[in-house]
């Protein structure tokens, strides 16, 4: 169940209606810094897990 082109310019253009177009680029912005942390925390949590697999090999 994918989105396509015409379902993601449907979305933004009902964004853009709704919130207008001086809000998006602050929506934008916030949902990239959620997007990095929470790519920072995941890659924190795995890195985790490699030391603790290798410390239980020796």
């Amino acid at each position: 169940m994918g989105l396509g082109a015409g379902s993601i310019a449907l979305i933004a253009i009902v964004a853009l209606i709704i919130f207008g177009p001086k809000k998006l680029p602050e929506f934008g912005k916030a949902a990239g810094n959620t997007l990095r942390e929470f790519r920072n925390a995941t890659k924190g949590i795995v890195d985790e897990d490699d030391v603790k697999e290798k410390q239980d090999d020796r």
